[in-house]
């Protein structure tokens, strides 16, 4: 199949997603942890979508790789945002 159909518009999305948090890590001093790991979450799983329709098991595999040290990301920031300040690594 050559063309961009769906699946094809869907993976250019998460690439979207996944450089977008890449250059808002890069760019900012102080990135909020949400926002930039759901960021390569929804990139991951978009170009999944798109993987699991035009197949390309190296890339398969690392989206779920990607998708997985996003959502450690997102549990280690959720953690860190419930634990009181003079627990945090950070403040030590």
């Amino acid at each position: 199949m050559t063309g961009l159909d769906t699946a094809a518009m869907v993976g250019f999305g998460g690439m979207i997603c996944i450089i977008a948090a890449y250059a808002y890590l890069t760019w900012n001093e102080a990135p909020n942890p949400f926002l930039l790991h759901g960021t390569n979450l929804l990139g991951a799983a978009l170009l999944t979508v798109s993987l699991l329709v035009h197949t390309n098991w190296p890339s398969l595999v690392l989206e779920g790789f990607w998708a997985s040290i996003a959502i450690y990301g997102l549990v280690k920031a959720a953690r860190e945002r419930k634990s009181p300040s003079h627990l945090r690594e950070g403040d030590r």
